[in-house]
């Protein structure tokens, strides 16, 4: 019986006609092709989207990215204003510090000046208070002899003629009565009207002996005062 079955089916498969397997082979080709284009589509749509999706993010990094350069340019252009701002600000600060500068020297040289001349003024009064010591001293000395050397002084009609006639008997020194006479015309320039009442000059002279001590001894003061 089995036999027999196979035998039939062998039969019936010998029966298929040439045109019926190029039927079947037309079809079973449809069915891949169909099959092959559903997978193309379907490749083709997961494609499509990761292309949007990345067009859509490509987008807004774009628009991320402008938006930050944009930014990026106002922060630069704040930046250089500053920049000018500051820049326009050390020069000014420059120069003021130059001008202070310059400033601060001239007053220097002025002070270290001012300074020079104070020290040598000062000294220049000691050493007339020291020589205008020594003077009366001397001459106090001889009035207290009474010697025949005061008859010069006692002569004398003015502080000129005085002081010449102290040179005359060794009292003071031509270079002595020198400065002495420089320091009196230069308390005289300095206004009458700044001097003291009673201060000695050359017109409080008057042709003794005594009062010529007696202008020595203003004048020192005056010295010693300056």
């Amino acid at each position: 019986a089995l036999g027999a079955a196979l035998l039939a089916r062998s039969a019936s498969a010998s029966e298929v006609s040439p045109i019926e397997k190029v039927v079947q082979m037309i079809s079973d080709f449809q069915a891949k092709i169909i099959k092959e284009g559903e997978e193309a589509h379907k490749l083709y749509a997961e494609f499509s989207e990761w292309c949007e999706d990345r067009n859509r993010n490509l987008a807004h990094e774009i628009k991320n990215g402008k938006a930050e350069v944009a930014s990026l340019k106002a922060v630069i252009a704040e930046e250089e204003a500053t920049s000018a701002s500051l820049n326009a600000k050390i020069d000014e600060l420059a120069a003021g510090i130059a001008t202070d500068e310059a400033d601060l020297k001239a007053a220097t040289e002025i002070r270290d000046k001012e300074h020079a001349d104070f020290v040598a003024e000062e000294a220049e009064l000691v050493e007339t208070a020291d020589m205008l010591s020594r003077a009366v001293g001397i001459l106090e000395r001889e009035m207290a002899k009474g010697g025949a050397s005061m008859l010069q002084l006692k002569n004398a009609a003015s502080l000129s003629q005085a002081l010449r006639a102290m040179v005359d008997i060794s009292v003071m020194s031509s270079s002595d009565v020198s400065k002495l006479q420089a320091f009196i015309q230069s308390s005289q320039s300095a206004g009458d009207e700044d001097s003291e009442p009673g201060a000695p000059a050359a017109a409080v002279y008057e042709g003794h002996s005594g009062d010529i001590v007696d202008t020595l001894k203003g004048l020192h003061e005056q010295a010693e005062e300056q």
